[in-house]
């Protein structure tokens, strides 16, 4: 899969002043190390953004329909509360992002704006919102703005070093990315700051620390919502390390207490899937899109049906995702990786190309430099394709996706032997794409037998 939007759970951002540095002695990450993401840009468990690597854990517990009422009394009440407005426009983000209305950005913006009209200086609350937002509408050099006001005007603020390091990581600052992830671990080591440390780690493809962080921030879990963000991940850990067992176990608790969460039913779908059972993937997928018609969950369930012979059914997804990449083209936004994959494997290789290229100046990031691979080798431009594809691997990830397209570009380009290690590597997560996944099969195989 492909994802680019994820959602996690609500919590109002914190207090700009007055905050209480907490010394974190046990989570400690290696400063300067490099962080990965492929292309999930998501709300953390606090409320700031963050990023997961493909296929990795979408929260998408929805901000519920009386919180957002309540913050609506809450304004309405004391129209002169900075904190309420700037509150009101993080939980119109969250709704924003979990039920894919763009126009919702509109009126966290201006919720968040009114928030400055009311304090224009030192408003850490509303300056984390608005790099939040940014950060949402894929606008990383903005966030990296808003989030660097934020720190300024609130140091003790873990939610601003959250957006700080999301913008860092998403302009492929890396090592900035990791300090700032250490700096809001400091501050606060709770569920939100230790899930971030968990992904600091799964990034550069060390997932026994990645789980083990995981597993305290899910002990740190305060809402409904933040558990069943913790439980997504770890079972998009469980598949990637082959065990989609363990995944299904562990989505299947997180659904009986959060039965319409989007992304507890996607990431069950893919592991139904794993285990062969594509009729219930194809009934979790279809819930999940009723939920929410997230563009990475209408393209799983695209090519799950593709992979099945059902092209009539593909093709309604497919039609969808065309639809909404009009939408995104009509208000000038960058191209998600999910939209650039989607054309390079069912659309035009050129124009994934042109996206990706778009993408990459204000964007150079993993996700986008595999996509821009991936396109690059549809359109017969292997070369290029291989540079790109050892930027998106440079860091350590264990994408089977990543290893999957920079194999398909060795082979294109003559070299079997290097191709089958990334195909090996690639298929330690064997159900890793519905299409994908029977190709790498067979290329290895190909290699295999061709003396």
């Amino acid at each position: 899969m492909h994802p680019d939007h994820t959602e996690p759970p609500h919590q109002p951002p914190s207090r700009s002043r007055g905050g209480r540095r907490l010394r974190n002695t046990v989570v400690t990450l290696a400063l300067g190390a490099a962080m990965f993401a492929a292309g999930a840009v998501m709300l953390a468990p606090d409320q700031t953004t963050a990023s997961r690597p493909s296929g990795q854990g979408r929260p998408g517990a929805t901000h519920p329909r009386g919180s957002i009422e309540a913050l609506q009394a809450r304004v309405t009440r004391l129209p002169k509360d900075p904190g309420g407005w700037a509150a009101l426009g993080m939980a119109y983000v969250q709704q924003a992002r979990t039920t894919a209305d763009p126009a919702t950005y509109d009126r966290a913006e201006k919720a968040l704006r009114t928030s400055f009209t009311v304090q224009a200086e030192g408003n850490t609350d509303a300056e984390t919102g608005m790099g939040a937002l940014a950060a949402a509408r894929h606008d990383f050099p903005t966030a990296l703005r808003w989030a660097r006001k934020a720190t300024a005007s609130g140091p003790y603020s873990s939610s601003a070093y959250g957006v700080l390091a999301d913008a860092y990581t998403q302009l492929g600052r890396y090592d900035d990315a990791d300090e700032a992830v250490q700096k809001m671990t400091d501050l606060r080591p709770d569920a939100a700051s230790l899930a971030r440390a968990s992904y600091a780690f799964e990034l550069k493809g060390d997932t026994d620390r990645a789980r083990a962080l995981m597993r305290r921030s899910l002990a740190a879990a305060a809402t409904r919502a933040d558990t069943s963000f913790a439980r997504n991940v770890l079972a998009t850990l469980d598949l990637q390390d082959g065990d989609p067992r363990a995944a299904l176990a562990r989505t299947r608790t997180g659904l009986r207490a959060a039965p319409g969460d989007s992304a507890l039913l996607e990431t069950r779908a893919r592991a139904h899937l794993a285990l062969g059972d594509t009729a219930k993937a194809l009934a979790d997928y279809r819930a999940a899109i009723a939920i929410a018609p997230l563009p990475h969950y209408l393209l799983g369930l695209g090519e799950l049906e593709q992979s099945l012979g059902h092209h009539g059914q593909a093709e309604e997804q497919y039609a969808l995702l065309r639809a909404q990449d009009r939408i995104r083209q009509a208000t000038g936004g960058a191209a998600d990786t999910d939209a650039i994959l989607f054309e390079a494997d069912h659309g035009s290789a050129r124009k994934a190309v042109t996206m990706a290229e778009q993408t990459l100046r204000t964007r150079p990031f993993v996700a986008v430099h595999d996509a821009y691979s991936w396109a690059l080798h549809r359109a017969g431009r292997d070369t290029e394709a291989l540079v790109q594809a050892d930027k998106a691997l440079a860091t350590g990830t264990r994408s089977a996706l990543f290893r999957y397209h920079r194999a398909v570009v060795h082979h294109a380009l003559g070299d079997p032997d290097v191709a089958r290690h990334d195909l090996t590597e690639a298929l330690r997560e064997p159900a890793f794409h519905p299409l994908h996944a029977d190709a790498a099969r067979d290329l290895l195989q190909r290699i295999d037998t061709t003396p």
